[in-house]
């Protein structure tokens, strides 16, 4: 596979905001994001119909995949930062035009349900993309400084990411031992729908990262056995799990494991060095992750290092 990489933010560069997913609710967090891009030296422009609302859906699907061809196809635009997520971008999927998108690499950034363009891209276009912060999300509000500070180091230096100095506390190790390979997951509620799809990529020399909300144990039980059954908890090379917010039973009164058990459980079976604790999914602290990237982890340190860099 072939890696395109995106050129890296400049000052004075644009910045397109599209919601490939659901409306956000107060409109006027996207002016606060556009304010706080501006602030940094940046210009942003808002996507046709990024406040268009259809069911719980940002517009129609035409609507909001021809923001995202309008964005990747602009003269001017240098990256994409999708405002928030929510439900509705594997709809979007067959509707990309991939070819297009090869030939204008640039930065894509955001999370959760966003998690279906990311490896979709990675499978049909081999572009490194961002699992990160979202305007609408997390730019309409003072930023964690951890991830504020790696997110724009990412995002602007040819330089390769290095060790990353994690603020307390640090990632776990859950299984021992270390391995290296292209970063590839996201939401594991996403990354389980496409299982089986067209759209799912390869696993193997993958370091699979994987974040979920909202999940009952119980849920997260029955995904972790799909990634099992699919090979894709066997093919990796390693894990790294991040935030599982909100991820508890809905009736505590009734018997049930929690998802730290659940989790536990999976890897220690699957034996891939493992690490969780990692700081990035629905939080303010929201470590950024450049999709395909090679890194290496050591769950015996707790250490994650990008092998190179995001950006060309």
């Amino acid at each position: 596979m072939t890696i395109l990489k995106p050129a890296p933010l400049k000052k004075g560069d644009l910045i397109g905001l599209i919601s490939p997913a659901s409306r956000i609710t107060d409109t006027g967090r996207i002016d606060r994001a556009v304010r706080y891009l501006e602030s940094l030296g940046y210009r942003a422009m808002v996507g046709a119909h990024a406040t268009r609302l259809h069911g719980y859906l940002a517009g129609t699907d035409e609507e909001r995949a021809a923001d995202f061809h309008a964005m990747f196809e602009h003269r001017e635009v240098r990256a994409i930062f999708c405002i928030r997520g929510g439900y509705g971008t594997p709809r979007l999927l067959p509707m990309l035009r991939y070819r297009n998108i090869a030939r204008n690499p640039k930065i894509f950034v955001g999370y959760s349900d966003i998690t279906a363009i990311h490896l979709a891209l990675w499978k049909y276009t081999g572009l490194v993309s961002f699992h990160g912060s979202m305007a609408g999300v997390d730019m309409a509000d003072p930023m964690d400084p951890f991830t504020e500070e790696l997110f724009w180091r990412l995002l602007t230096s040819t330089r390769k990411g290095g060790t990353i100095a994690f603020p307390h506390p640090p990632p776990e190790g859950l299984v021992p031992g270390k391995a290296s390979g292209r970063l590839l997951g996201g939401n594991l509620a996403l990354v389980t729908a496409l299982v089986g799809t067209r759209y799912q990529p390869r696993f193997d020399d993958v370091i699979l990262y994987l974040e979920d909300i909202g999940e009952d144990p119980y849920r997260v039980d029955r995904m972790f056995t799909q990634l099992r059954g699919a090979s894709i908890l066997a093919r990796c090379s390693g894990i790294m799990i991040g935030h599982f917010t909100d991820c508890v039973p809905k009736d505590p009164s009734t018997p049930t494991f929690t998802t730290d058990e659940v989790i536990r459980e999976y890897l220690t079976v699957a034996q891939r060095p493992a690490l969780w604790r990692v700081p990035f999914g629905h939080e303010r602290r929201n470590m950024p992750l450049p999709v395909g990237v090679r890194v290496r982890i050591d769950a015996g340190t707790g250490a994650v290092e990008f092998l190179e860099s995001a950006v060309r």
